[in-house]
């Protein structure tokens, strides 16, 4: 519903106070002057510049220092054929003056007998507790697909200028969650570049936009899934959820990695978003905290309803189980702060209806709290094991030709190598100018630093997760069949 199909919905309704929350206060002011002038409503602007501009009339400077003579001037406007709408623009700065604050509840209260209006247009709800159950709050949407078409369509008006079919609709993929100030930015900035309309000035708005909240970062890597060797399972997974229908109730949750450290959780996240063309948004946990009572969770809310402006995206949140490790014991050594943050995080993963997919890696189970794997939290938890011998064939290709060393050369014993650890080999060869053999020496495997874990991390995850290599259930017995058992004693490897 669009912001002045809501408005006439409250006029009619006689709700006399309103306060809409935008950041585009030219377009909204616009959108409600097209519905006076419909309507045959009366219709006032004030704001601290230029004082009180009544439709049709130039603007009284004189009240532009005064807000108590705006509010008045309200009762002059008001007759018995139609109602008048005063829009008090950015008027939450003047909301902690007390003669304000009270003449707005006047005439709010007056509003019902001579039909006028008080509408508050600020980018922030910010409502004095002495006004809180007097005004409805509208939020004015951000621009849906088609009105940024319509935008886009408006500034490529020369040939080749604006893309067809799905090249058009990459581009408005990108600018999905901008505010129609900002998409005509960046489509002006794309044809400045490119003479035409393309996503790639887009990302760097958006990325500025990210920047600026400081909650969230944009990866725009260049990690392929032939970067990485096996995950066949998980991958065809996510491929399928994402690439499927389009109706919202079918859309994909997110899915729970689990593995060893280096196996390579974190590239395949990352991964993803090119994959599937999204944008891979990065929530770190640590982030979010802030030093003022309340803080920390607004900044969680206000993440999270970034993330849902940017869908269809994916939201990679890495090594969650130490961003909220000490959920347990909040209440005792932050004021229940990290608790709070927990349970806003996990009502909108069960809640949210935007096309986000969330993407969580976790290398320690057991410091995560049950309610967080639970079904419809996300659509899988999945199990990395480590590589088999097969997979870290693939693997030590992929990094040989990465760090243009000789394919030919022997490689060293790699049993119970993580990907992480062949790329570390490969890396160091290159730089030390060793043979392979060589540079093997300085690589010690997790699997001998941290056997103990390694191997209690496999057991748990036997018959409780889904594997990433094979479609169902990942079984330890299987797996022990394809790999050597880890053990502490490096001489038994």
């Amino acid at each position: 519903m669009t912001l002045t199909q809501r408005l006439a919905e409250y006029v009619r309704a006689c709700f006399t106070g309103l306060w809409i929350e935008s950041h585009e206060h030219d377009d909204g002011i616009r959108e409600i002057a097209q519905l006076c002038a419909q309507e045959q409503w009366q219709l006032a602007t004030w704001n601290v510049a230029t004082g009180l501009s009544i439709a049709g009339q130039s603007a009284e400077e004189a009240t532009a220092a005064d807000p108590l003579a705006a509010i008045r001037a309200l009762n002059t406007l008001g007759s018995e054929d139609g109602a008048a709408l005063l829009v008090l623009v950015n008027f939450h700065r003047f909301l902690g003056s007390a003669e304000v604050v009270q003449a707005l509840a006047q005439q709010i209260s007056a509003g019902k007998q001579n039909r006028t209006f008080v509408v508050v247009l600020s980018p922030v709800v910010q409502i004095p507790i002495e006004l809180e159950k007097l005004f409805a709050v509208i939020e004015h949407e951000l621009p849906d697909r088609q009105q940024l078409q319509e935008i886009a369509a408006g500034i490529g008006t020369d040939s080749g200028e604006l893309p067809k079919a799905a090249e058009l609709q990459r581009v408005l993929d990108s600018a999905s969650g901008l505010t129609r100030y900002e998409a005509e930015n960046a489509f002006s900035l794309s044809l400045v570049r490119h003479a035409k309309i393309q996503p790639d000035a887009v990302w760097e708005l958006k990325t500025q936009m990210l920047k600026k909240s400081g909650l969230l970062s944009l990866h725009r890597g260049s990690e392929k899934f032939s970067d990485l060797g096996g995950l066949d399972a998980l991958k065809a997974f996510c491929l399928r959820a994402m690439r499927g229908r389009v109706d919202q109730k079918l859309r994909p949750k997110g899915v729970l990695l689990l593995s060893p450290p280096g196996c390579g959780k974190s590239q395949f996240c990352k991964a993803l978003g090119n994959e599937t063309g999204r944008p891979m948004l990065h929530l770190d946990v640590g982030s979010l905290m802030g030093s003022l009572v309340g803080q920390s969770e607004e900044r969680t809310r206000h993440a999270l309803r970034i993330a849902d402006a940017m869908a269809p995206c994916i939201l990679f949140v890495d090594e969650i189980d130490k961003a909220l490790a000490g959920v347990s014991s909040s209440g005792q050594t932050d004021s229940g702060v990290s608790a709070r943050i927990f349970g806003t995080l996990l009502t909108w993963m069960n809640d949210h209806t935007s096309d986000v997919m969330v993407t969580a890696t976790c290398n320690d189970i057991s410091k995560l709290p049950p309610e967080m794997s639970r079904a419809e939290r996300f659509d899988g938890v999945f199990f990395v094991d480590l590589p088999t011998a097969e997979q870290r064939k693939a693997i030590w290709q992929i990094y040989l030709n990465a760090f243009e060393l000789d394919a030919c050369q022997k490689l060293p014993a790699d049993d119970n190598w993580t990907g992480a650890e062949i790329k570390a080999c490969c890396r160091l060869a290159a730089l030390l100018d060793l043979p392979l053999t060589a540079a093997a020496h300085n690589v010690v495997p997790v699997a001998v630093t941290a056997a103990e874990s390694v191997e209690k991390l496999r057991t748990w995850a036997s018959g409780r997760c889904l594997s990433a290599d094979h479609v169902g259930i990942y079984r330890r017995e299987q797996a022990s069949g394809k790999r050597r058992q880890v053990r502490a004693n490096p001489a038994n490897n």
